[in-house]
């Protein structure tokens, strides 16, 4: 039996996209190759990164307003190269700093323009999302953490900005819908929510260019990537092929909208557990709660080792928290099956009535 995989990431992905995978890497499109060995500047799988760019734009109702890369160097690289881009030396860039992720990014930045951190929930430990108002609108962006992985923390209702917002959306990218007129730039590492580690989708407003005048290296200039189709150098073939296998999942299961009642269903089912208990207790503030990351801890901390024990045991896998918050963290993806949530609920409940 497989265990119950809990991870923040590289995480779960479908059941049915591990087997097209599998078969991909033994015979890819039938030309007796292996995905792992086909040329990106063949037919074959030029027409899978035309399929995943048309994937990304279906899901997300993107307009012909936005440019979709898939690069590399994950969303750390995208801390900078976001900036780099988009932020002139003389121009302010807005950072709302909701936990470990958007601190890098705001110290990555801060080597290309003038960056103003607007916001922080660091004085609670990033237990809840600040919002700021109102919002000064003579910046060239806003950029956010749409969902915090290590705090269990996510927005719910996005910052109201006449400036365009850059998102990191690692770690809830395609798990709900997303108002799009609001995003000037959305990035994500695919290993969370869309596909394995390797690809970092890139999501670009075209107007957003051109706001600077610094010298940009090649490979870190968007320009280059938009203008090879994501194929100036030789792109992370396998994982955009994945990547494109699980967008294509989430279409057949209804789309972003039937992912997001699937997923707000998946997290009361364990947020009500939660609370019902008298040895766990949530650690996010409650309207600010992930959808995506349920992070908790026993009252009594004496008691953590033995119920992580007991998790190995009930072949739960990956609960263990973040060491900035400690206890537990379950990472309910769009991937991860109800049932895997309730097999946590019977264990912690059973746990709790021999404690």
């Amino acid at each position: 039996m497989k265990p119950h995989n809990f991870s923040a990431g590289p995480s779960i992905l479908p059941e049915m996209v591990f087997k097209q995978a599998a078969a991909a890497i033994e015979n890819f499109a039938d030309t007796g190759l292996s995905i792992l060995e086909v040329s990106h500047r063949g037919p074959q799988f030029v027409e899978v990164m035309h399929r995943a760019q048309t994937c990304v734009k279906e899901l997300l109702g993107l307009t012909d307003d936005f440019d979709v890369m898939f690069l590399t160097g994950g969303a750390s690289t995208q801390f900078f190269m976001t900036a780099m881009n988009l932020l002139g030396s003389d121009q302010i860039g807005y950072y709302i700093n909701t936990g470990t992720w958007s601190k890098k990014a705001i110290k990555e930045a801060r080597a290309f323009g003038n960056i103003v951190e607007l916001a922080s929930s660091e004085e609670a430990n990033f237990n809840y999302i600040p919002k700021p108002n109102p919002i000064p609108g003579n910046g060239q962006f806003l950029h956010i953490t749409s969902n915090n992985t290590i705090f269990g923390t996510q927005y719910h209702k996005w910052p109201e900005t006449k400036m365009p917002i850059i998102c990191d959306a690692s770690s809830d990218i395609f798990s709900r819908p997303m108002p799009i007129d609001k995003f000037g730039c959305i990035y994500a590492g695919a290993q969370k929510n869309m596909g394995p580690a390797g690809t970092t989708l890139v999501i670009l407003r075209k107007d957003m260019l051109g706001k600077t005048d610094r010298a940009i290296p090649t490979m870190l200039d968007y320009q280059t990537h938009i203008d090879k189709d994501s194929a100036f150098n030789t792109p992370p073939v396998f994982p955009i092929y994945v990547s494109l296998l699980v967008m294509e999942w989430i279409k057949e299961q209804g789309g972003l909208g039937m992912m997001q009642e699937k997923n707000e269903m998946k997290a009361k089912i364990l947020y009500d557990a939660i609370d019902a208990s008298s040895l766990f207790e949530g650690t996010a503030e409650q309207e600010d709660r992930s959808l995506m990351n349920v992070t908790f801890v026993c009252k009594d901390p004496d008691l953590t080792s033995r119920f992580l024990d007991v998790c190995t045991e009930e072949k739960i896998s990956g609960l263990k928290g973040h060491r900035s918050v400690g206890g537990f963290r379950a990472s309910i993806y769009n991937a991860m099956p109800q049932t895997s949530i309730q097999h946590l609920v019977d264990v912690m409940k059973e746990f709790e009535r021999k404690s």
